[in-house]
């Protein structure tokens, strides 16, 4: 079995880093300030795709971006925390499965925070957004962290908190698993996926007990 995590919602807790990063760039540029909830409720896109459903004129996106991660770069370890039961759910995984990361967030960072947790060699690979293309929810992220597996005739799941993840799952053609401790409620993955739990160690119990 592949069973492949997204970070943000799933594993990791980085919305106080999230927040003060936007805020951070919006006082930098003099831009006013969405709410904290508007800016919630875009976690999962790419940083620029959030920045233009901001409000942020084309033209100055990847400043914002730019400044962003300046920022991310700094507070990102004191400022992310591991989700109840995450460090169970990843050691128990990797009893019966190989493991990747498919993540929007930026690989460089979010490597780091693995490392920073002491979780990062429970993975085989980790696919941020510099890595491919197309993020999610096209289906690349996941059939480019596929290559890394072999053979690939097995059983596999994608676990994430949002829509993005799901559908990210089924342009791939792989099994997904929606859990409620992140930013999209269950009514939402419900329009997704029929395996919902209400976080990532109850998800994986179940592929354990499913195998």
């Amino acid at each position: 079995m592949i069973i492949l995590f997204d970070l943000d919602g799933t594993i990791i807790d980085s919305t106080d880093a999230i927040l003060e990063c936007f805020h951070n760039s919006f006082d930098f540029y003099e831009f006013p300030h969405p709410s904290d909830d508007e800016i919630k409720a875009l976690i999962g896109y790419p940083l620029d795709v959030m920045y233009e459903n901001l409000g942020v004129q084309n033209e100055k996106i990847w400043d914002f971006v730019g400044t962003y991660k300046e920022n991310y770069r700094k507070i990102s370890t004191q400022k992310t925390y591991l989700l109840e039961f995450a460090r169970e759910a990843i050691v128990l995984a990797k009893e019966f499965a190989s493991l990747g990361i498919v993540t929007t967030k930026t690989g460089e960072y979010s490597q780091i925070l693995m490392e920073h947790f002491e979780l990062m060699n429970y993975f085989d690979v980790l696919i941020g957004r510099e890595h491919v293309i197309r993020p999610k929810p096209d289906g690349e992220p996941i059939l480019k962290a596929l290559e890394y597996f072999s053979p690939i005739d097995q059983e596999i799941w994608m676990i994430g908190d949002t829509k993005l993840d799901l559908i990210c799952a089924k342009n791939a053609g792989v099994k997904s698993i929606g859990v409620l401790s992140g930013y999209d409620n269950h009514e939402t993955l419900k329009k997704y996926t029929d395996v919902i739990f209400s976080d990532v160690y109850e998800a994986v119990k179940w592929l354990k007990s499913s195998k």
